[in-house]
């Protein structure tokens, strides 16, 4: 990433998009287990992924197939 981008924290729902249709569900399941990207979780207990984050643990499940 270049230094010009700028990292975005991404929401659950966004998340749950760029996945296809993965229900919430199954990513709080996974979450749980640890097959999740690390998350930052806020004072109203929402959680926000940095795109950096999701997108590096992508890229290791595209490696691990």
């Amino acid at each position: 990433m270049s230094s010009k981008q700028r990292d975005e924290l991404m929401t659950v729902p966004e998340i749950l998009t760029e996945l296809g249709g993965v229900s919430r569900r199954t990513f709080y399941r996974w979450r749980e287990i640890g097959h999740a990207p690390q998350g930052i979780k806020l004072p109203n207990g929402e959680i926000r992924v940095w795109r950096s984050e999701f997108t590096a643990w992508l890229e290791s499940l595209r490696e691990a197939a």
